[in-house]
């Protein structure tokens, strides 16, 4: 088994399960791969099972830790030689300079509860990054890299097609981590497409969103305060389908449509723009 820090307790406002498998750790250090000169960040290291294994083969990575007791371990554990400690909330770290002179490798046991708002904000500089390693809840990947007509299909799925290849590698079994998670995890790697279909962020976000507000009801129902089937036809799309059933490229065309046609979409919660 992995060492254990002692004394320190998982954090749940953390989400902290730490791997200590050595099987496991073993296996998604083998996916990824890490070379000496590649500039590898791992995402909440914890107890830095897997990140002894990312130096052992790049010599230096760096890392984002937002549990001070945890980063201040790990400053003790390894020299500066080997580890550059960022101590910092990885929603809020700046990603986009951290990457501007270099392309990044991201790899992390992301915690549940910040995971889909992680993967999005790191969409956001896709354009920066060789390819990303992520451990995840099973059902997170799933609907990663569910197809259109799957249940798992979602906003996820959309949202993280256009800008990725992604494959579902492994599972990984509760018993692996301490404290052991009530649920299955899943490694899944994620290779950034070099030139995404172009379209308004905003806007396509935006039309997404309100495409998968109510799941069950139809596009027409879900998108009719702002868009007419005639536009929603022009994009390839059946008023009556549910939005589980709408290709990428699809969703695409619509906010194509949505953008140059001016049409603003506020979703419940949102604010107006100015």
């Amino acid at each position: 088994m992995a060492e254990v820090l002692k004394h320190h307790k998982a954090r749940k406002r953390f989400g902290q399960n730490f791997l200590n498998d050595d099987f496991w750790i073993n296996k998604i250090a083998e996916a990824v791969d890490p070379k000496e000169g590649q500039k590898i960040i791992e995402i909440g290291p914890g107890q830095a099972a897997l990140t002894k294994e990312l130096i052992a083969g790049a010599k230096h990575i760096y890392c984002v830790e937002i549990d001070r007791d945890l980063a201040a371990w790990l400053r003790t554990k390894f020299t500066p030689e080997q580890l550059t400690v960022l101590e910092a909330d990885a929603l809020k770290f700046d990603w986009r300079d951290f990457a501007a002179e270099e392309k990044i490798r991201v790899v992390g046991n992301l915690p549940y509860n910040i995971s889909s708002p992680l993967l999005f904000k790191l969409s956001e500089i896709s354009d920066r990054v060789v390819d990303q390693h992520f451990m995840l809840q099973k059902e997170v990947v799933d609907r990663m890299v569910a197809a259109p007509g799957s249940k798992a299909y979602g906003r996820l799925s959309v949202m993280l097609q256009r800008k990725y290849r992604m494959v579902k590698l492994f599972d990984v079994p509760p018993e692996a981590f301490t404290p052991a998670p009530k649920v299955m995890s899943s490694v899944v790697r994620m290779i950034p497409i070099q030139n995404p279909a172009e379209v308004d962020e905003e806007t396509f976000h935006q039309v997404v969103a309100a495409s998968f507000a109510m799941r069950r009801k139809t596009l027409k129902n879900n998108l009719a305060k702002w868009i007419s089937p005639e536009m929603m036809e022009e994009a390839g799309i059946k008023p009556e389908q549910r939005a589980e059933s709408v290709p990428l490229e699809n969703f695409i065309r619509l906010a194509r449509l949505v953008h140059a046609a001016g049409i603003s979409i506020v979703l419940p919660g949102q604010v107006q723009p100015d």
